[in-house]
This record gives structure tokens, C-alpha cells and sequence, in this order.
């Protein structure tokens, strides 16, 4: 069976788990590949919401197994958070159902530490990261003197590292950015706490999702982030420390391509994106407000896990192909389809201008970026009130007008729009 990838198309906060969770019901075991808590998904089922930071929204469905792939960054603390409330409401995460990489690296309060004292240290040239101490575990990674999730069936061996690590970090801490030390002793009292928990959700996942796939088993791959806050192909230096594009799916979880089969880009109707960085279709103003919502809704434009105002503008075509191309979409998911009615009329930016010249593709150097205004195409919107419909015959002209504009400029198709918060207000567009 085969192994499909939700991939975000934007800067993150597309919709992701509204669709992994669509997409659940019908399959095996959901694998989370990237990232660490400073992502979120929200999840409507009827009247609940769910909100996720590190389990993959598929634990939300009977019968499906989820895995924290080894190109996760964890903290116990917020993994074992979740797992207490979703116990509360009912949802079984028990390690039949829930596991853990034994690879996968660990974030600790030294972690968190240092990413606060560097963000308060560059001010207002600051990345405007979630301050969660994922840029400095994967730090840690990369310079191989991480702490991984296998030190929790190890209590001696887990102790001694964990005085090594706040140690070292401590000594950054002070010197560099004269902020308080954390005691190393709480840390590793709570580390060892975790571990008594943790213990029994380790698995050697790569081993696992091989066993998996050949015995026929389906597997979905959960983005978080999206495909400019990659490390290597967003907008950097702002950016997350991971790799959210389907390459990462690869590393990120040890599977090989030939086992892919779809690979599903998600990107809202519009665009948005929470830090710092270049944005040439920001928009401030009423119409801002009026794509991001008040906040006094869950599907409003505030973050999941920070709560910030997201920053908003209509949507980025030039940016929705180049992330196609380098993902090698199969397909786009249209989400938020239902925030533009009652628009007379919407924008879609299809090239930029730079000192006079016109500009078609993506630039990533950010000092190009940040000198490009975009150029728009205008197009008629609708009226109606969408959040009911549930095939394209039940969209107006114009929104189906907009979306096959979309599919047409990216050359990929649209398998799916959603039209409200609710897991049953999709559209698929085959039927």
C-alpha cells in the first residue's frame, strides 16, 4: 500500500489537519515527519474542537495508528499534555495506538531557554519565533550532541545526559546572553518522570512503517508548517529549523520514494503567515480584518499555539506553483473557500514588479523579495453562502470560476475545497 504526504503550500496555518483528518477515516496509521510543538492543527468534529500541537489529528479516529517520526523535535511536557486531554474526552492513546521514534530528539527547558534569551537578544530584527526551543533542539541535532527519545529506556544514561546538556547550556545562557541558568537537577527529575511514562510508546519507526507498508498497510504522512518556512527552500532566515516540504516526508520519517503515491499540497484561498519576512500581497485595514476574522472563532487567523494575529493577503499564485514544483504536487486542497463570499470582487497575484521589471517566478533571495510588489489579476466573486455546499454544483460560477483559475496558473488539480471548519464541509471535486 502506499504512502501519501499532506504538505503545507504556504507559510503554515493552510488547514492541514482538517484534511488529515478527512483523510484518517480511511487509512492505517497517520505519521507525523517534522517539526515540534510550535506547530498546530485544529480539528471541529461536530461541537468539539481539537487542538493539536504534536499528536497527529488521525488519533481522533478509531483504528488508526500514529507515529512521532524521528524528524520530530519532542517535549514530553506538551506530548504528555495531549495525551492527558484527549484521555479526558474519551480518545484512546494507549501505545497500541500512540508511538514515538526511539530517533526522535528531545526539546528541554534549557532548549526553551535559549531560543527566548536569542529572540529577546535581536530585538526587532528578531525571527519571531514560538520561543518552544525548537530551533535550538535541532541545533543540537545537527551538531550531534542532541538527546534523544531511545535515553528513555535508559534512567542512568538519561540522567547523566541531561547534567551534561543543561551544563553546556548554561554556560551560553550566562555568558552569552547574561540570562538566568536553569537547574539542571528539576530537569533531569522531570526527564525522569517522563521517561516512566514515555517508555512504552518507543518504536523503531522506520522498522515499523516498512513492516507496515509491505503487509499492506496505508500510511499518511501529517505536515506541520508549510513549504516557506522550510529550511532550505522558504523565506529564509525566516523560517522553521526543519524541512516541511516532501522531502522531509523522506528523512523525516525513513521511508523510501518508491512507496509514494499522492502528494497533496494545501494552501487557503487566500494567504497568510504568522513572524517576521517579506509578504508582497500583505494587506492591512478592513480587508484584512475581514480575511482574518476577530479572533472570537476558532477558524479565525490566530494561531494555534501562540494566539498571534495572522498576517493576511490575498492569495499568492506565483507562490503556490513553486511550491508545486518543488513538492511535485499530485493534487491541491483549497481550504477557507467559504471566508471569500460576499466579496464583489478577488485578486490573485500572479507576478511581482521590481524596480520596473516584471518578475514570474519566486525569489529566493529575500532581498529581492522584500523590493517586489505583486502584481495582480482581478477576478469577480459571489455572493452566496457557500458552507453548505458539497459538490462544485453547489458552488456559484464564480467560485468555481476561482478555483479552476487556480488549478489552471499551478497546472495541478483540485481534489478537495473546504468550505467551513466542520470535517464535513468538503467538496470533493471529482464527484
Amino acid at each position: 500500500m502506499p504512502l501519501d504526504m499532506i504538505i503545507g503550500a504556504q507559510w503554515g496555518d493552510e488547514g492541514k489537519g482538517t484534511i488529515t483528518d478527512l483523510m484518517s477515516a480511511e487509512l492505517d496509521i497517520v505519521a507525523r515527519y517534522s517539526g515540534g510543538d510550535n506547530a498546530g492543527h485544529t480539528v471541529t468534529v461536530a461541537d468539539e474542537i481539537f487542538k493539536l500541537h504534536l499528536i497527529p489529528s488521525g488519533i481522533i479516529h478509531d483504528g488508526v495508528t500514529c507515529i512521532i517520526g524521528n524528524g520530530v523535535v519532542l517535549n514530553p511536557a506538551v506530548f504528555l499534555r495531549e495525551i492527558d486531554a484527549l484521555a479526558e474526552r474519551g480518545v484512546d492513546v494507549s501505545p497500541d495506538r500512540l508511538k514515538i521514534s526511539r530517533s526522535t530528539h528531545l526539546i528541554t527547558a534549557a532548549h526553551i531557554a535559549l531560543d527566548t534569551a536569542k529572540e529577546m537578544q535581536l530585538g526587532a530584527g528578531k525571527i519571531g519565533t514560538t520561543q518552544r526551543g525548537i530551533g535550538p533542539a535541532y541545533s543540537d541535532k545537527t551538531d550531534r550532541s542532541g538527546l534523544r527519545a531511545e535515553l528513555f529506556d535508559d534512567p542512568e544514561g538519561l540522567a547523566d545526559a541531561i547534567h551534561v546538556h543543561v551544563k553546556a547550556k548554561n554556560v551560553i545562557l550566562q555568558e552569552v546572553y547574561g540570562a538566568e541558568p536553569v537547574d539542571s537537577q528539576k530537569v533531569a527529575a522531570d526527564f525522569a518522570h517522563y521517561a516512566q511514562r514515555l517508555q512504552p510508546y518507543l518504536v523503531n519507526s522506520a522498522h515499523f512503517l516498512h513492516t507496515a507498508i509491505k503487509n499492506g498497510r496505508s500510511v499518511l504522512a501529517e505536515g506541520a508548517q508549510g513549504s516557506f518556512l522550510d529550511l532550505d527552500h522558504g523565506t529564509y532566515p525566516f523560517v522553521t529549523s526543519s524541512c516541511p516540504t516532501a522531502g522531509g516526508v523522506l528523512t523525516g520519517l525513513g521511508v523510501g520514494p518508491k512507496h509514494v503515491d499522492r502528494i497533496i499540497g494545501i494552501a487557503k484561498a487566500f494567504t497568510s503567515r504568522v513572524g517576521s519576512g517579506p509578504f508582497p500581497c500583505e494587506l492591512d485595514g478592513e480587508m484584512a480584518v475581514r480575511l482574518r476574522g476577530t479572533g472570537s472563532n476558532p477558524w479565525d487567523e490566530y494561531g494555534t499555539t501562540t494566539g498571534r494575529p495572522r498576517r493576511v493577503g490575498w492569495l499568492d499564485l506565483v507562490m503556490l506553483k513553486y511550491a508545486a514544483n518543488l513538492n511535485s504536487f499530485t493534487e491541491i486542497v483549497i481550504t477557507k473557500l467559504d471566508i471569500l463570499s460576499g466579496l464583489d470582487e478577488l485578486k490573485v497575484c500572479v507576478g511581482y514588479e521590481r524596480n520596473g521589471e516584471r518578475i514570474d517566478y519566486y525569489p529566493t533571495d529575500l532581498r529581492v523579495l522584500g523590493e517586489c510588489t505583486a502584481v495582480y489579476e482581478t477576478l469577480p466573486g459571489w455572493q452566496e453562502d457557500i458552507m453548505g455546499a458539497r459538490t462544485m454544483a453547489d458552488l456559484p460560477e464564480n467560485a468555481r470560476n476561482y478555483v479552476q483559475y487556480i488549478a489552471d496558473y499551478t497546472e495541478t488539480p483540485v481534489s478537495y475545497i473546504s468550505v467551513g471548519p466542520e470535517r464535513t464541509q468538503i467538496v470533493k471535486v471529482n464527484e
